[in-house]
């Protein structure tokens, strides 16, 4: 069985490309993945990372507020934060990208990576809004 992850959300910032030393071209963007609801409503960034022609060609449509589907193998990267406490960030090596249709969200923002989701008021007897 393989490690496949699809998830999707609105690109957090523009995407940046880089070259590795033997000149493929290496895609970089974050997707923030919204879960939860109410008091326990919460965001988490997804780092994603796209190898070669695709990530050439799909550069200049890659940009904050593009809503799309990513798909592709998820790992949990840990780290010591400078505070000296431990974090984890999930990252996706991408198999497949796709651009969902619309205009990107001029007025939806998202919160900084090094922050909390803010507080709700919703109450947890509220419905379910499906």
């Amino acid at each position: 069985m393989t490690n496949v992850f699809t998830f999707s959300g609105r690109l957090g910032r523009d995407s940046e490309k880089r070259f590795t030393q033997s000149g493929t071209a290496v895609l970089s963007f974050a997707v923030p993945v919204k879960s939860g609801y109410g008091e326990r409503a919460k965001t988490d960034w997804i780092d994603c990372t796209l190898f070669g022609k695709r990530a050439d060609a799909l550069e200049s449509y890659l940009k904050k507020g593009t809503p799309v589907v990513v798909t592709g193998e998820a790992s949990l990267n840990t780290f010591q934060k400078n505070d000296g406490t431990n974090g984890a960030r999930i990252s996706v090596n991408v198999s497949d990208v796709t651009m969902m249709g619309g205009k990107p969200a001029q007025s939806e923002t998202y919160p900084d990576r090094t922050t909390e989701p803010p507080e709700t008021s919703a109450d947890l007897n509220d419905p379910i809004p499906f």
